[in-house]
């Protein structure tokens, strides 16, 4: 069985900082292109950042600088670094293998099934909030 599970989503003041992890199962990570994702309230899905299997990276233009994707191969985990948190950043954040670049004007759940993305997690929450 195929799981992808986030966690390190909470509560975080402005201009905080904040990991998430997203540990993978059940299909062979280190050869997946691996993404996360987020949902804000009342917003489209955006891609946040993703993590081919040689480590090359890719960024939103808006997180650049505030965010890092890594990756280690020996622990199946995907992490997102998240730093100086600002409250647009609140959001349910998802992890998925296999991520698509192209823009779709619906949630999460939606573009994962239209693009045929196999493999994605709950998504965990994270509020910033002073």
């Amino acid at each position: 069985e195929v799981q992808l599970v986030e966690s390190g989503g909470g509560l975080v003041q402005p201009g905080g900082s904040l990991r998430l992890s997203c540990t993978a199962s059940g299909f062979t990570f280190d050869d997946s292109d691996m993404g996360w994702y987020r949902q804000a309230p009342g917003s489209w899905c955006e891609l946040v950042a993703t993590i081919n299997p040689d480590g090359s990276t890719h960024y939103a233009e808006s997180l650049e600088g505030r965010v890092t994707i890594s990756r280690d191969n020996a622990k199946n985990t995907v992490y997102l670094q998240m730093s100086n948190l600002k409250p647009d950043d609140t959001a349910v954040y998802y992890c998925a293998a296999d991520p698509r670049y192209a823009d779709y004007a619906g949630t999460c759940l939606e573009r994962f099934r239209y693009y045929g993305m196999n493999y994605w997690g709950k998504g965990t929450l994270v509020t910033i909030s002073a």
